[in-house]
Parts: C-alpha cells; sequence; structure tokens
C-alpha cells in the first residue's frame, strides 16, 4: 500500500496555528477554558456524549471507563464540591493521587473553575510533598487514604502548613479525621453535574508542575491554559493518534508528560485516554494491550527496555495490535529500537520536550520521512526551534549549541518559576528560552542530542535533581558534604551516585549505605535514592565553593 502520508517540510512549509485551530473548530484567541475543551466540547456532541473518554483498571482488577458525558458531570461535581468549600479562582489545588479514575475529573473540575492544578508524584516523601504544598501555597490538596500520611506529616512539621484549609480523602473515613478534612467521593456525588465554567483565557495560570533543579529546591514552573494548544500538533503529528487508535500513554500523571500528554491529550482529539494502575510488568503490559486492542503507545524508555529484554514470546503470546510507540524522558537505546522494529514490526520514536516548554523537537509517525537512528528529530510544527550560543545567537549547521525556543510563538506556554524571578530571567537570551539541552543539526535539520548543560539526572523516565537529593544525605548525622550525579545504565537510563563525605570519627560502612539510601527514600522518594555511594575525603569545588560534579562524572566515565 502507498504511503500517503506527507513530508515533513512539505506539511511545515504549509502549517498555520490559524488552520489547526479551524481543523478543531476552535477559536481560542477568544475564548478557552482547558477543562472544557478536553472534555464538555465533546459531551455537547451528541455523536461522542456517550464514547469512552477514559478507560482503567486498579489494582485489585477492578476495571470500567467514564464517557464524556460522565465525565463532565463528575468534573462539575468536583467544580461545584471545591466552590463550597471556598476554593476560588486562581487559587492552587494540589492532587497527591495515584493512576486511578479520581484524578482526570478533579483536574478538569478545577480547571472550569479556574483554579490552579498542582500535581504532586505519590513516590515523594512527606518533606518533599510539603514543601511543594507550601511553596505553590495550596489552599487545597485532594489524595487518598494510602498518601494522606504524608499530608499529616506536613501539617506536623514546624512550618506546618498554614495555607492548607481543605484536605479531601479517597477511601476509607476511618483512616484519617480531622478539622478541614473531607470525604471526597462522599461529598462530590451529592453536589450537583450542572456547573458554570468560569471564563479563562489562553495565557491564565492552569497548573504548577515542580521540576527539579540542579542548583536548588524543585522550581514551580507556571504553565498556562494554552497547553490544550500547544501540545496539539504533538499528539496528531508526533506521537500519530487517529481517530480510530487505541491510545495508551504510561507515565505517570504526578509529572507534565502523565498528565498533560497521555490523559489529557487524546482527549483534545476526542479519542480516550488508558489509565493502569498496577505496577508494570511485560507480562501485564501485552495482557492490557491485547485487551483493549492498543494500537498507539506512550511510554518511557525504561519501559521498552523491560520489554525487549524480556523477550518476543511473551509479546506474541497475547497478538499485541501495537501499531506505532513513542518514547520520551530520556534518549532511547538504538538496540531497543531495532529489537521492536524487527521483532513485532512496530516503529518506536524518540521525542523531546521539557515540563516548561512540552514536546519541541520529535520524529513523525504521521510524516513519511524515513527515522536517522540516534537522531532527536526536528522542531515540531508551529514552534520556531533553533541551536544557539550562551548571547542566543543562532549557531553554523553542525556545531553545537543549546536548544532554545522562541518564546513569541503561540505554542509557548511558560508564565516563568513560581516566585523565582531570576532563575526565570537566566533562561532567556533575547526571545530565546534557553533548555539547558545541547545539540548539534544538520544539514538535513535533524538534531543530534550532545548532553545536558546542567546537572539534571534522567533515571527511568524521572528527570531528578541533585541537590534535594544531597539536602536529604545532609540530614543523616555522619555526613558532612555529598554531591550527586547519574551515571549510565542500560535498564534505567542513568542510576544515582552519590559522593559522602563524612564528619570526623565517622566511617563508611554497608550499614551506613543502607542507612543514606532509606534517609532519602524517606525525605524525597523512593525514585530517587543513590544505588551506589562512594565515601571520599574531599570533593572537587571551584574557587568560590561550588561543587564540580562534572568533574565526578568525568572520574565515573574514566
Amino acid at each position: 500500500m502507498a504511503d500517503t502520508r506527507p513530508l515533513y517540510h512539505d506539511f511545515v512549509d504549509n502549517f498555520t496555528w490559524d488552520l489547526l485551530m479551524a481543523r478543531c473548530g476552535w477559536n481560542p484567541r477568544e475564548r478557552y477554558n482547558l477543562g472544557y475543551e478536553v472534555c464538555d466540547r465533546w459531551a455537547e456532541d451528541p455523536a461522542k456524549a456517550d464514547s469512552t473518554a477514559l478507560r482503567f483498571e486498579l489494582k485489585d482488577g477492578t476495571h470500567g471507563n467514564y464517557t464524556y458525558r460522565q465525565l463532565r458531570d463528575l468534573s462539575n461535581r468536583v467544580a461545584n464540591t471545591l466552590t463550597a468549600l471556598g476554593v476560588k479562582k486562581g487559587d492552587r489545588v494540589a492532587g497527591l493521587l495515584p493512576k486511578t479514575p479520581a484524578i482526570l475529573p478533579t483536574v478538569i473540575g478545577i480547571w472550569k473553575m479556574g483554579a490552579v492544578y498542582v500535581p504532586l508524584f505519590t513516590a515523594f516523601a512527606g518533606p518533599a510533598v510539603a514543601y511543594r504544598l507550601r511553596h505553590s501555597e495550596a489552599s487545597a490538596v485532594i489524595t487518598d487514604v494510602t498518601n494522606f500520611p504524608k499530608i499529616q506529616e506536613g501539617l506536623n512539621e514546624a512550618e506546618g502548613l498554614p495555607l492548607l484549609k481543605n484536605i479531601l480523602v479517597i477511601g476509607d473515613e476511618e483512616a484519617y479525621s480531622g478539622v478541614g478534612i473531607t470525604n471526597f467521593w462522599a461529598t462530590v456525588n451529592g453536589a450537583s453535574t450542572e456547573f458554570a465554567i468560569v471564563e479563562t483565557k489562553l495565557d491564565d495560570l492552569a497548573e504548577i508542575q515542580y521540576t527539579s533543579g540542579s542548583t536548588g529546591q524543585a522550581k514551580g514552573a507556571m504553565i498556562s491554559h494554552k497547553i490544550g494548544l500547544s501540545i496539539l500538533p504533538y499528539v496528531l503529528y508526533a506521537m500519530g493518534v487517529r481517530e480510530d487508535d487505541v491510545f495508551w500513554g504510561g507515565a505517570d500523571p504526578g509529572w507534565a508528560y502523565g498528565l498533560i500528554i497521555c490523559l489529557l491529550g487524546p482527549l483534545l482529539i476526542g479519542n480516550a485516554a488508558t489509565m493502569i494502575e498496577p505496577t508494570f510488568s511485560a507480562e501485564l503490559f501485552w495482557q492490557v494491550a491485547e485487551r483493549y486492542g492498543v494500537t498507539n503507545i506512550a511510554y518511557a524508555p525504561t519501559a521498552y527496555r523491560a520489554l525487549a529484554a524480556a523477550g518476543a514470546d511473551i509479546a506474541r503470546k497475547y497478538k499485541p495490535s501495537v501499531r506505532v510507540a513513542s518514547s520520551a524522558g530520556e534518549p532511547l537505546n538504538p538496540e531497543v529500537i531495532d529489537w521492536f522494529q524487527r521483532e513485532l514490526n512496530v516503529p518506536i520514536y524518540d521525542h523531546y520536550g521539557q515540563s516548561e516548554l512540552l514536546m519541541i523537537v520529535n520524529n513523525y509517525h504521521a510524516f513519511s520521512d524515513p527515522i536517522r537512528p540516534g537522531s532527536m528529530g526536528r522542531p515540531m510544527p508551529g514552534f520556531e526551534v533553533e541551536l544557539v550560543d550562551e548571547k542566543g545567537n543562532i549557531v553554523p549547521t553542525g556545531s553545537v549549541g543549546q536548544i532554545a525556543l522562541n518564546k513569541t510563538c503561540l505554542g509557548y506556554v511558560f508564565k516563568g518559576y513560581l516566585k523565582e524571578p531570576e532563575k526565570t530571567e537566566a533562561l532567556y537570551a533575547g526571545d530565546w528560552h534557553l533548555t539547558g539541552d545541547m545539540a548539534r543539526r544538520d544539514e538535513d535539520g535533524y538534531f543530534w542530542f550532545e548532553g545536558r548543560s546542567d546537572d539534571l539526572i534522567n533515571t527511568s523516565g524521572y528527570r531528578v535533581g541533585p541537590f534535594e537529593i544531597e539536602s536529604a544525605l545532609l540530614e543523616h548525622p555522619a555526613v558532612a558534604e555529598a554531591a550527586v550525579i547519574g551515571v549510565p545504565d542500560q535498564q534505567r537510563g542513568e542510576i544515582i551516585k552519590a559522593y559522602v563525605t563524612l564528619k570526623t570519627g565517622s566511617e563508611g560502612s554497608e550499614k551506613l549505605v543502607e542507612e543514606l539510601q532509606q534517609v532519602v527514600r524517606k525525605n524525597v522518594g523512593k525514585h530517587a535514592f543513590p544505588r551506589q555511594i562512594i565515601f571520599t575525603d574531599a570533593l572537587p569545588k571551584t574557587p568560590s565553593g561550588k561543587i564540580q560534579r562534572f568533574l565526578l562524572r568525568r572520574e565515573t566515565a574514566n
């Protein structure tokens, strides 16, 4: 069969945002609420109202789905519940929620009322959760009984959570009690299904996504309602989600890719999201793919590496119907890409983005251009992406420069770091938003990743900042100083390695290694503990005393 897909350059040359918006029946420059666009617009369409918006499976084996009509009614109930509790437009509402069906009506309801959603990763420990709640000034949080103790821990800290007025908990009331604590479902199910959506505009604040930094605490990236418009080219062209696809995105909704791309992305085009709560395994993956007839998947490289390692026999046992796959978070190993193509005839395409900018350089399932193994791909249609030097000058073809996005383009969603104007300003060189990631571009416009200019660690698809881990290690009474880096790992992309100097009188031991790992698990999260700990007499530093992590990376590489 002839390939009818367009070539990248032919499409990009004729792309305009107005044509895209006309295709979707939007005029977001006049009025735009993300909650309406991903839900109510379809619930009002007689042909779509009773089609599936979300299919889900829980750990206890329960599975089901929400239609667009049901999702509209549930999200209206959430909006009415929060309004009755005193939440208003512009207020911050956090969600510390696992992959369960409550999360989607919660987020949509928050946006409908003009409030701001603050996603929290459930693997975070209590102190990490408390920091984000305090920093975002969240007035309400929605969680479940499993994660409620982390909120309680923050309330019991010396600083407390003075602005947190309402806690809504999913689960048995015997597991929690107190002033300002509400049973989520009991209250939501009693609320009205009628709600007048609060008017918002493209540049109004929709989300505060915490992203790890290399030199300080996690930063709150402020993202506008424009994210729905911004990710639409990614959903349609990079992931290539079609009307007849059964889409499954496996990233955690505590992170930008999991929430914005995997859950909300397909809803923007009237497709459905798939959310699976049980812990990932190769067996489960292929079972789910067969059960729902999944044709289009998006996952982190860690998952694809695990599937390849499990072998083709287990995949063929379940007769998968997967058509295409997308990978994001870190570069995917070429041997894994080759395995999927060879054994399953499934192309996996690498995609690149950041929490602040979403997806901006990709390989595209919707275009017919051949993929160049190892390449990041080419810029997103409608986005002006270049490689620049530290002054914002575009570097020559073939030279290494920093990946940068022009902040004047319509798809730019970043509104700055909450309470950190200096760090926000440091991102810019003229109109260029600097990503901190280095690449080169060949003569045909393909980008090739060269490395990060900061110290962020990509482990199992999660971007982890060393400062938070180092701070946790310093909580141990034996530790004088600590430096954390990422080292290459075939399964996880990178693993976390810590260099630790000890106080006088303390000695390194296996017991101390275990204690330090437990400190990080408790204070940061299970995803962030150092798998390797080296005890050293001194750390490399600049004359001003800043730790030179790049020298530790160089030492490890040698």
